[in-house]
C-alpha cells in the first residue's frame, strides 16, 4: 500500500475593485464560475456516495479574502447574467453563420450554468465556508500560503518574509477556522539559509533559510519540486504560458538534462529538514515527476485530447466555448463542434489510466512511501474544461487499490519523516530557478521594491505605538504586500499581459510611498492627517488582511 496525496493550489492576485475585463473582477468569476464551483460539486458528489476524497486544498489568504468579500457575490451573479445572455443569444447568432449544428452547446452551457448558480446560492454565496465545511467533516484539508504570493527568496528583508507568512496565517486562521499545518511556497520557490546579495543593490549578508522561516511561523510541511531534492530533473514551463498558469513541459523529465545529473533521492517520500534539538520538525514533500507528466505533458498529457473543451477558440460577445481540441497545432478555424457526452467518457479513461500508472508506481517503487501530485488547482475545469471530472473519476478508479488517497497531514502523522534533506536553491518555474521572476524584464521591479521594504521597516516600529500612525501604517503593509505578489514579474515575464502587470504594481508602490511619507520622522501634523485619510481611501479599494498590524508586529518581534 502506498499514499497519494492530490495537493491543489488555489490563488489569484487581488483583482476585486481594479476594473472588470479582462483582469480585473471577471478574471476572478471566471475562474469560480469554471473551476472553484464545479470542484465543489465534484467534491459534494463524491461525499454523497461515499467516496474518499482527500485532497489537500491549498487557498491562498488573497484568494480566500476576495471569495469572502461582500462584493464578489454581486460580481459573480453579475457574471452569470452575462454568460446566461449569451446562451439566450447564441441560437440566432449560430443561425446567421450557419453553425446549426452548434445549437445544441448553447442549451449545454445554459443548463452547466444554471446547475453551478444554484449550487452558489445553495451555499448562500459562501464559497469559502462551503469548502471550510468539508474540511470539518474530514473530506478535505485546506492549506495556507504567503498573503500575497510573494516570491520570498527575493524579498529583501527577513521582515518582509515573516509579514507575508504570519499575515497569512492570521488570514486562513480568520477565514477558515484553524491554523494550517501546511504551506504552499509561492512559486515552489526555497532557497538555504546562507550569504544573500540583492542583484547590484548592496552587499550579501547572511539570510536565514526559507525552512527556517516556516517552522518559525508554526508550519508543519510544504511542498517542492523534485529537481531542489535531487530526486529528478526539472519539469520547466511551456514555451507559451497562460496569463496566471504555470503549464509545465514535462518532455523534460528524461531528458538529456536529466541524463547529465544522476537522481540521488526518491521522490517517493516525505524528508525532514535540518532542525535544532527542542525544534518541531518541518516536512518537505516532493513532487512526483512520472505523474505529474500525465498531466502537463504538451504533447502525451491528457489536456490535449482531441475530444476535450478547446480553451482558445471563444466565440464572441459572450465569451462561450463552443469547439474541442480537435488536432494539436490545428488551425482554431478548424476546430470542429465540441461533444460533451464523448469528452465525459474521456475524462472516465483519462482517470482509469491515471490510476494505473500510480499503482503501477506503488508497485515499482519499493523505498517509496507516497506519490506526491500538486497541481494548480485553475488548471481543473479552468485550463482544461473536463479536469474536476477526471479528479472525481480519479478517485473513485482508486477505491480498494495498492494506492491510498490521504491527505498531507494523515500521511506524515501516520508516517513521520526520519531522512534529514538539505534542499537547492530554486522553484517550479522555468529552469528551475528564479529567472522566471528575476530577469532583463523584471529587474526594474526588484530595484523598486527592495528600498520600499526599507523605508516601511524604518518607521514600522515607531508607528505601531499611535493610534493614526497605525492606521496609516496598516494600509501601507496591505499595499506593500499587494505590490510583492509574484504575479506582476510573472506576467511580465510571459509578456501576456505585461502592461496591464506593470500598472499594477507601480500603483501599489505608489501607495506605498504616499503612505510612508505621512510616517517619516519629521513629518507634520497636517500629514498626519492626510495620511489617515489617504489610507481610509485606499482600504475602500483594497480592503484585506484586517490583521495586518499583529502580522507586522510579529514580523519585527
Amino acid at each position: 500500500m502506498m499514499d497519494f496525496v492530490l495537493a491543489l493550489h488555489s490563488h489569484l492576485p487581488w483583482v476585486l475593485h481594479h476594473g472588470r475585463w479582462p483582469h480585473g473582477s471577471d478574471w476572478l468569476c471566471e475562474a469560480a464560475l469554471d473551476t472553484y464551483l464545479p470542484l465543489l460539486a465534484t467534491l459534494q458528489d463524491l461525499e454523497r456516495e461515499g467516496v474518499a476524497s482527500p485532497v489537500t486544498l491549498g487557498i491562498t489568504p488573497v484568494l480566500a479574502a476576495q471569495l469572502s468579500h461582500p462584493s464578489f457575490g454581486a460580481e459573480l451573479e453579475r457574471f452569470f447574467a452575462q454568460r446566461l445572455e449569451a446562451c439566450d443569444a447564441a441560437p440566432a447568432s449560430l443561425g446567421k453563420t450557419h453553425d446549426d449544428d452548434l445549437l445544441p452547446l448553447a442549451q449545454f452551457w445554459r443548463e452547466r450554468l444554471t446547475a453551478l448558480q444554484r449550487l452558489f446560492g445553495s451555499v448562500d454565496g459562501d464559497l469559502v465556508g462551503a469548502f471550510r465545511a468539508l474540511q470539518e467533516k474530514g473530506r478535505i484539508e485546506i492549506i495556507s500560503s504567503a498573503a500575497t504570493h510573494g516570491f520570498l527568496p527575493l524579498l529583501g528583508r527577513d521582515e518582509s518574509i515573516r509579514l507575508q507568512l504570519l499575515a497569512g496565517r492570521g488570514e486562513h486562521q480568520r477565514l477558515f477556522g484553524h491554523a494550517p499545518a501546511g504551506c504552499w511556497l509561492p512559486e515552489c520557490a526555497f532557497r538555504p539559509g546562507g550569504p544573500w546579495a540583492p542583484a547590484g543593490a548592496g552587499p550579501a549578508r547572511l539570510r536565514r533559510g526559507t525552512d527556517e522561516m516556516l517552522r518559525e511561523v508554526g508550519y508543519r510541511y510544504f511542498f517542492v519540486d523534485a529537481h531542489l531534492a535531487r530526486a529528478g530533473a526539472y519539469l520547466g514551463q511551456y514555451g507559451e504560458v497562460p496569463l496566471g498558469a504555470e503549464r509545465f513541459d514535462a518532455e523534460r523529465q528524461g531528458s538529456d538534462a536529466q541524463a547529465g545529473e544522476d537522481a540521488q533521492r526518491t521522490p517517493y517520500r516525505a524528508y525532514a529538514m535540518p532542525f535544532s534539538s527542542g525544534e518541531a520538525p518541518l516536512a518537505a514533500l516532493v513532487r512526483d515527476p512520472k505523474s505529474s507528466m500525465q498531466v502537463w505533458s504538451r504533447r502525451q498529457g491528457y489536456p490535449g485530447d482531441e475530444w476535450y473543451l478547446e480553451f482558445h477558440k471563444i466565440r464572441w460577445p459572450g465569451g462561450l466555448k463552443l469547439w474541442r481540441v480537435t488536432g494539436a497545432d490545428l488551425d482554431l478555424g478548424l476546430k470542429r463542434g465540441y461533444d460533451p457526452a464523448r469528452a465525459r467518457g474521456r475524462a472516465r479513461d483519462h482517470a482509469g489510466h491515471f490510476a494505473s500508472v500510480l499503482q503501477d508506481t506503488a508497485r515499482t517503487e519499493r523505498r517509496g512511501q507516497v506519490i506526491v501530485a500538486p497541481f494548480d488547482t485553475e488548471l481543473f475545469g479552468h485550463w482544461w474544461f473536463e479536469g474536476v471530472d477526471f479528479l472525481g473519476d480519479l478517485f473513485r478508479a482508486l477505491r480498494g487499490g495498492p494506492v491510498h488517497p490521504t491527505s498531507a497531514q494523515a500521511h506524515i502523522a501516520a508516517r513521520p519523516p526520519r531522512t534529514i534533506i538539505r534542499l537547492a536553491e530554486g522553484s517550479w518555474g522555468a529552469n528551475g530557478d528564479y529567472s522566471m521572476w528575476m530577469n532583463d524584464q523584471t529587474a526594474w521591479t526588484w530595484r523598486r521594491l527592495w528600498p520600499l521594504e526599507d523605508a516601511f521597516w524604518t518607521v514600522a516600529r515607531d508607528a505601531l505605538t499611535g493610534t493614526a500612525s497605525r492606521t496609516v501604517l496598516a494600509q501601507a503593509a496591505r499595499s506593500m504586500l499587494l505590490a510583492q505578489s509574484s504575479d506582476w514579474q510573472f506576467i511580465i515575464s510571459t509578456g501576456a499581459a505585461a502592461d496591464y502587470a506593470e500598472r499594477r504594481f507601480n500603483l501599489h508602490c505608489d501607495d506605498v510611498d504616499t503612505l510612508l511619507a505621512a510616517l517619516r520622522p519629521g513629518a507634520d501634523a497636517g500629514a498626519l492627517e492626510e495620511g489617515v485619510r489617504r489610507a481610509a481611501a485606499l482600504r475602500e479599494r483594497d480592503d484585506l488582511f484586517p490583521g495586518v498590524l499583529e502580522a507586522v508586529a510579529g514580523a519585527l518581534a
